[in-house]
């Protein structure tokens, strides 16, 4: 087991006012698993992704990954899981705009402290895998389309080898065409074995997923692995 959520809560405080996010969510996702989470806004769908990504602390319940209740973690434990083990793709791409292509995917190895020479073999054999044209990885990020962007963060994401990928809306800022391009990506990366978690508020972006986890006002209500479960478990019988 990748993931185990265990009757988490996220309550934010500004003052005397609490704003509750998250309202005891429990789940798990396998290694290997492509699963979208939706919502609507409000709903508390991008709390849990800065959870499951190690970027923010459950108020209460239990996150544990690859068996490790990183909710006790200290910030430089979270930091390290981040740098290691996890791969960050956002709607807004999130790229240093005066760096290169081949600066940008090698970034996270920065980070990680891989040496400089090391980590230029891994960024050109991650942006080749990905299928990127070598006539763009000298170009600064700020001089490529949407959809070039959002592959050069997906390459980034992948870098240093992560057991999760999260994308956070990654076709929000993508007109249609290249959107579908950047989910049969994700759908590609899965089909490799890689974990994919995909944040949207979009229906048919989430139906490209294997599994959806729908939440309202901080609450899952709805979970297609029960679902299909449940089918199972009827078959049986």
């Amino acid at each position: 087991m990748l993931i185990e959520v265990k009757n988490v809560t996220k309550i934010f405080k500004s003052g005397e006012v609490e704003t509750v996010a998250l309202r005891g969510v429990s789940f798990s996702i396998e290694k290997g698993e492509f699963v979208a989470i939706i919502g609507p806004s409000g709903s508390g769908k991008s709390t849990l992704m800065h959870i499951l990504g190690c970027l923010d602390k459950p108020t209460s319940g239990q996150y544990f990954f690859e068996g490790k209740d990183v909710s006790k973690f200290s910030d430089d434990e979270l930091a390290e899981i981040r740098k290691r083990k996890i791969g960050f793709v956002f709607q807004q791409f999130n790229l240093l705009p005066r760096a290169t292509v081949l600066r940008n995917v090698a970034l996270p190895l920065v980070y990680a402290g891989v040496p400089k020479q090391k980590r230029e073999e891994i960024a050109k054999s991650v942006l080749r895998d990905s299928a990127f044209p070598e006539e763009f990885w000298f170009h600064l990020s700020n001089q490529l389309s949407g959809g070039m962007m959002q592959r050069v963060a997906i390459a980034r994401a992948l870098v240093n080898d992560p057991l999760l990928i999260l994308a956070d809306e990654p076709t929000g800022n993508l007109d249609s065409k290249t959107g579908e391009q950047v989910l049969e990506t994700f759908e590609k990366l899965n089909r490799q074995g890689r974990t994919i978690v995909l944040v949207t508020h979009e229906k048919y972006i989430a139906q490209r997923a294997k599994r959806i986890i729908s939440l309202k006002d901080g609450k899952i209500i709805g979970d297609t692995k029960n679902q299909k479960e449940k089918v199972l478990k009827e078959i049986k019988e």
